[in-house]
Formats: structure tokens, sequence, C-alpha cells
């Protein structure tokens, strides 16, 4: 049966998940599987681990990029599952597995079932999860070599009827930055802080004003969120004033240019706070940057249209995911949509150690796949 073949190579990619950067034996295995589904040609280590396999039927019609992820989450899985995680604190708690697996799925449809024209490549990703796959990928101009007309990606979302189908055009998925603010100054006796030049002052009004920012209401144009993530400052020393400090937040917003704006307004903040405590030093870290999806309306239309027709249930949504998804860079380049893939209402959130894919979402999301790429 096709559903236990797949079935399987989902548990064993499950079985040994490796984290951003580090997928190596995922890529190989990936590409051992791809062997028997005949692609046209395989490009490897495309922006790391990645591996792009290139399916042509013919120089007229469109050329389709569609996307999957590949790499895990550090999270501890229970061993209860019976194809449990064999890296300890390493799972595939976001459903990467089962995305991986989709494009699979597909891979073998267009070798059994190809398409009269275009050309179709399949890109296996690495680093999503840390925001850093799909620049690594761009960087290489491997894509540079196609003109690519559009991008597909899913991504599953517990929460929803297993199988519906999720878009909206516009923002998808929101932007969102990490930054580290450290704070240098001097350390001084406790009993003198006056000779010290102390982040404390600082520490607290960054962290005051920039939660007064916030305005949680998804639906507001305005949307932004800055969530805390860490505040240290000293150390366990009862004698010693503290001298360093380091402030971790995650900033995110609907689309790219507001939280470009939120970003400098951060800058400006630390700029200032730190300048009112004399000598004190600052400098700031941006980390794993997501662009939001900017989905093409064009492009939702026809997801929403194959779904209807091949019996799923659609659901437009009205307001982004505030999530992160780097795929959201290439809808950036390219015209494209990234949609959801409703993994059941009961299904535990992503990143949970309890979560995991659904089984029976490969076909769909392959069926998906396949439908665009035939119509398109």
């Amino acid at each position: 049966m096709q559903e236990d073949t797949f079935y399987r190579t989902r548990r064993k990619l499950h079985q040994h998940p490796e984290l951003s950067g580090q997928e190596s034996n995922t890529a190989r295995f990936v590409e051992e599987q791809l062997q028997a589904f005949a692609p046209t040609k395989i490009i490897r280590h495309v922006g790391g681990h990645g591996l792009l396999a290139e399916y042509f039927f013919s120089e007229e019609g469109p050329t389709l990029l569609f996307r999957a992820d590949m790499d895990a989450v550090a999270v501890q899985e229970p061993n209860d599952l019976p194809y449990h995680s064999q890296n300890p604190g390493v799972a595939h708690k976001c459903g990467h597995d089962g995305h991986t697996t989709i494009l699979l799925r597909f891979a073998k449809m267009l070798h059994e079932q190809p398409l009269k024209q275009g050309r179709v490549l399949l890109l296996f990703q690495p680093a999503e999860e840390n925001g850093s796959g799909s620049k690594a990928v761009l960087d290489t101009h491997v894509l540079d070599y196609y003109t690519i007309d559009r991008v597909f990606a899913l991504h599953n979302i517990p929460g929803f009827k297993s199988s519906a189908i999720l878009c909206k055009k516009g923002s998808f998925t929101c932007a969102v930055i990490s930054v580290s603010i450290a704070l240098t100054g001097k350390t001084s006796h406790a009993a003198e802080p006056q000779k010290g030049i102390s982040p404390i002052p600082a520490t607290l009004r960054i962290v005051e004003e920039l939660l007064q920012w916030n305005n949680t209401d998804i639906q507001s144009d305005d949307y932004f969120l800055a969530t805390i993530v860490e505040i240290h400052a000293g150390e366990e020393a009862y004698g010693v004033s503290a001298g360093k400090g380091v402030i971790r937040a995650t900033l995110r917003a609907k689309t790219n240019h507001q939280l470009h704006e939120y970003a400098e307004k951060l800058k400006k903040l630390i700029a200032s706070a730190s300048e009112n405590t004399p000598g004190l030093q600052h400098e700031i870290t941006w980390l794993e940057p997501f662009f939001a999806n900017e989905n093409d309306e064009q492009t939702v239309g026809m997801i929403k249209n194959i779904a209807l027709r091949e019996g799923f249930d659609y659901v437009e949504i009205e307001t982004p995911f505030s999530w992160g998804e780097d795929f959201g860079l290439f809808t950036q380049q390219y015209k494209g949509a990234m949609f959801g893939l409703g993994a059941g209402e009961n299904c535990a959130p992503l990143h949970s150690p309890q979560y995991d894919f659904p089984d029976e979402l490969i076909e769909t999301g392959a069926k998906i796949f396949y439908s665009v790429a035939s119509r398109s």
C-alpha cells in the first residue's frame, strides 16, 4: 500500500532527527528515496545540506518550485512513541518529517504520472527553524539558473480539521526577528554603587517601554508583539554591584515594513537608555530573522479552487499566524504562496513534546501539490 510505504518513510525520518544545519544524514536518506522516483537531476549541498530535485517535462509550460523543510527542534521526546527519536534532546516536533515525506510522495506521483509540460523543482530545505535556510539556499544562486514562475510550500497546523486547506492572500505568517541586547558597564562594591556603572536602570527602562508598545490584537493593522525571553544582570554575589546585563527578546509584526519600523524604534530606545547612564556601552545582535509570507492573490485563488475541486475543506483565515516561517523569503523573491494543512482539532501543539505529525496528511499534501503542478 502507498500509505504504508510513506508512513514508514516518515517514521524513519522521525527516528533520526537533526537540528538546523546538521541535516547530513537526513539529506542522504532523502536522496536514497528520491533515486527510486527518477528525477531528471539532483543537486546536492544547496544552502548546506539541502537537495534540489528537478523534473523536466518540456521547455513549454511553467517552472514551479515546491519546498519542504527537513530540520528538527531541540525538544526531548517521550519514549512512549513506538518510533520515538533516537537522538536525545532532538525531535521532529514541528512536522518537518511529514513535510519532507509529502514532497517524496509528490516525487513518486511525478514519476508515475509525468506532466505534459513544464518543469517542477522539489527543494528539500535545511535550517528552517533558525531562519537561516532560505537565505542560504538563495545565496547559492542555484535557483538563478531557472526562470521560476511560482513557489509553493505548506505547513501542518494543529487545531484545525484534519486535511483542511488553510490560506489567505497577503501576510500568511508574521515577520519575526530575535534580538540580544548586551549592556556593559563596570562592577563596584555593593556598598559603593556610585563608583560603578550599573546596567540595571537601562535594563528596566528598555523592558518597560518595549512591552508598552505591544498591541496583541492580531486583527489590528498595527499588530506588534515583543516577548522577553531572558533578562540577566550581575551575578549571585551580594557584595558586588552589577556591571553587565543582557536582554533577549523576539519581535513580531504582520509585515516586514512594520517589523523594521519597530526594530528601528528599539535601537533608538536602547541608545537613549544607555546614554542616561554615563559610560554604559550597548551592543545589539539581531538573530533568526523570518520574513513575512506574502501570499500572491492569484496563487491563493488557484490553491482554493484546487482544494475545493479535490473535495477538501477550504478555510480562508482572516489573520496571519503569529509564528515565523522562513519560506517568507521566497515569497519576497517570487510569486507564490504557503498554505496550511489542518492537522486535526485534537492534535498537540507544534513544538510540544506530545506533538506527532499525522501520517494521513501525507497523501493530502502530495495530492494538492500534484494538482497545483498539473493545472498550472
